[in-house]
């Protein structure tokens, strides 16, 4: 399978692997990423899940066009297509653990969207970017482009879709498309998740909670979100959170 799932430790690898291809999707590998997806939320040992490609020099060049242009002139094939790629878009940003894209290369079409509906972006410098529907004569999907203004703003989103055009990682990271920028994007991007997994993955998974209601536009607290606040205090990271603060070692939370 082009996609797959690797487990080491705390961390889970979704693995992207077409590299002939450019890692361009097929029907296939929208429909198997989900459950791959599914298989690293459901296993307790994993905190942190790294988005990246097999192989070094690309991270996703989008839909394989050929099997697009083709089928997407049939009806039934276009909605399952779409059906899919939505699927793969609304749980991913969805994931009730940080997932982190890892990108070394060009990170463009429905590979750029994979990469915004994570919750961090490490990248190489040889990275490029872009979302390019106005060159098919298509339009971005309501979910995806808010992921992008979420990203970016308003009017940096406008520009990459108008124009359609590749921007480098300098000016991805200044404009907020990544956050961290580094020539070995797979061991800052460990680091990364592996200073998130010694983390309260309580803390991690409720804060990621409120920002996304934050993002779906909440404003104030609720019911849910302060019995949130107020039932970690009675939480079991709570107490060895405290405990490795006043004992001066670094907190093993369960």
């Amino acid at each position: 399978m082009s996609v797959r799932l690797e487990k080491d430790g705390a961390v889970a690898h979704l693995l992207i692997d077409r590299a002939a291809k450019r890692n361009a999707f097929t029907q296939a590998m929208w429909e198997e990423f989900p459950v791959l997806l599914d298989a690293a939320l459901a296993d307790d040992a994993v905190k942190v899940i790294l988005l990246r490609s097999a192989e070094p020099g690309i991270f996703c060049a989008g839909a394989d066009i050929a099997e697009f242009g083709e089928g997407a002139l049939d009806p039934a094939w276009r909605a399952k297509n779409q059906a899919a790629i939505s699927r793969v878009q609304i749980e991913l940003a969805r994931a009730d653990k940080p997932v982190i894209a890892v990108i070394d290369g060009d990170c463009v079409g429905g590979g750029c969207g994979l990469s915004i509906a994570c919750d961090l972006r490490v990248a190489s410098p040889r990275s490029r970017f872009g979302i390019t529907p106005a060159k098919l004569g298509l339009v971005y999907s309501l979910h995806d482009t808010k992921l992008l203004v979420d990203l970016v703003g308003p009017a940096q989103a406008k520009r990459i879709l108008f124009t359609a055009q590749l921007i480098g990682a300098d000016e991805a990271q200044r404009i907020g498309l990544i956050e961290i920028l580094d020539e070995d994007p797979l061991a800052a991007g460990l680091a990364l998740a592996e200073t998130i997994a010694t983390a309260s993955s309580h803390s991690v998974r409720n804060t990621k909670k409120i920002v996304r209601r934050i993002l779906d536009g909440q404003a104030d607290d609720d019911a849910e979100t302060q019995a949130l606040f107020a039932g970690a205090f009675t939480g079991e990271d709570f107490k060895e959170g405290v405990a490795a603060f006043l004992e001066k070692r670094k907190a093993m939370f369960k």
